[in-house]
């Protein structure tokens, strides 16, 4: 399957490199027409096919990150949470993954209940159903596209169980002008009680998909548990939640180093992941980007600055088999001297300087560099992945960065903060660091 991949990839950029890709040459629609995706059931495992090829997700969540790069690093797909995010509409995104040989999972943005929309609301499930049918209708010829994703964790917060309905109706309406792709919707983790509604009730679903994160270690067992026996993606997970973290005393959940993150992606992979042939289509790593969510550097693989972070590194060797190159920095700890570290419930005196110690693993030829930010708690927390404002950064603290020392000064104010590491090398890869602490 390996080897088909990276043929897969070399074929589509030939193919892609012999045409003009200015802005009216782009019509890969009428060019090139659908890519034909089924799910086949051989023998006693499903497998998705693309044209006649097995096909098995090497993929990441991306929309605002750089997601070409999936591909340089040995991904084969990308996966949307909607259409339009803003930036880029959806043919351009599908434009972006056909000329870099990815195939895209195209998120379908569904209303959620905890967003105040009342599916009990006939009219408003309709104009809903109207709406998502010009986005198919419009995409559905493109040859990068891989399936429909009907919503987003859905299951999130709700009480109304005639969403899934409309997510039927939205899936039907799908098979009847687009009979390319396949079809599925994505699932907060998975339980019984909304696996046989939606047995029951959503019967032009090709198969669903499943988000998790510390959690997957556990995916057979959850899958076992919810009665599920039948084909399926794992579309998020990767970083542990911040729900799944102890907190301090004054419940600001504790992150884990980007080096803790890469062993943790790299377990999970390997035993949740591959270990279901049977009915396991591949997955989508989250995120390859970079988002605000009680830290700037939570989930995202890469930093603000555009800088892979060591998941990265394993991604690649996951996905390829081999290890890159230039391997990111490691921060195997910080500590603020004389008070602790992440896990100590640090308090500190306002207007006063301490220095934090760093300890530090990474390749004798990287040129290392650090620099370091105190970010007070953000104020309005987000639920479910929604929209989180990142607090601003506190200028003048900062005294002095090293790769192994930092010397900063602490607020005025009373408060709950953050101490940010950064430790940078030569070839734009980074280890994350931060430390929470408290002035009461």
């Amino acid at each position: 399957m390996k080897s088909f991949l990276l043929l897969t990839l070399v074929m589509m950029s030939a193919i892609m490199m012999s045409f003009d890709f200015e802005s009216n040459d782009k019509d890969y629609s009428e060019k090139f027409g659908p890519s034909i995706v089924e799910l086949k059931k051989i023998e006693d495992m499903y497998r998705l096919f693309v044209n006649g090829e097995e096909f098995f997700v090497k993929g990441a969540g991306c929309e605002f990150g750089p997601c070409d790069q999936v591909a340089l690093h040995g991904g084969n797909s990308i996966r949307t949470w909607r259409v339009n995010n803003g930036v880029h509409t959806g043919r351009e995104v599908l434009d972006m993954a056909w000329e870099n040989g990815l195939m895209v999972m195209m998120g379908l943005d569904v209303a959620r209940e905890r967003h105040g929309f009342d599916y009990d609301n006939k009219a408003a499930v309709a104009r809903q159903l109207e709406n998502i049918k010009r986005d198919v209708l419009e995409l559905k010829d493109h040859p990068a596209l891989l399936g429909w994703g009907i919503g987003n964790e859905l299951n999130h917060g709700y009480t109304n169980k005639k969403v899934w309905n409309a997510v039927n109706d939205i899936a039907r309406m799908i098979k009847e002008v687009d009979g390319n792709h396949v079809v599925t919707t994505m699932l907060a983790g998975i339980n019984r009680e909304e696996v046989e509604y939606i047995r029951d009730n959503c019967p032009y679903l090709d198969f669903i998909s499943v988000q998790m994160y510390a959690d997957i270690i556990n995916l057979e067992q959850r899958l076992e548990e919810a009665g599920y026996n039948g084909p399926y993606l794992v579309t998020e997970w990767g970083a542990t939640g911040h729900w799944e973290m102890p907190e301090t005393k004054w419940g600001s959940p504790i992150e884990q180093s980007s080096a803790e993150k890469a062993e943790a992606i790299r377990e999970r992979y390997e035993k949740a992941i591959l270990s279901d042939p049977k009915n396991c289509l591949g997955s989508y790593v989250f995120l390859w980007g970079q988002k605000q969510e009680r830290t700037p550097t939570w989930y995202g693989l890469f930093t603000e600055m555009g800088e892979n972070t060591e998941s990265v590194n394993v991604m690649e060797y996951l996905w390829t088999g081999k290890w890159p190159e230039h391997m990111a920095p490691r921060i195997l700890n910080a500590e603020i001297v004389g008070e602790g570290g992440r896990f100590d419930n640090v308090t500190l005196e306002e207007n006063a300087v301490y220095s934090a110690a760093v300890e530090i693993k990474y390749p004798g030829d990287a040129q290392i560099t650090a620099r370091a930010e105190i970010l007070p708690e953000p104020v309005e927390l987000s639920d479910g992945g929604d929209f989180e404002q990142r607090p601003q950064t506190m200028e003048g603290l900062i005294r002095s960065v090293d790769p192994d020392k930092v010397v900063f000064k602490t607020p005025s104010q009373k408060g709950a903060y953050r101490l940010f590491i950064y430790v940078s090398d030569n070839n734009s890869n980074t280890g994350t660091i931060n430390i929470p602490f408290l002035i009461p």
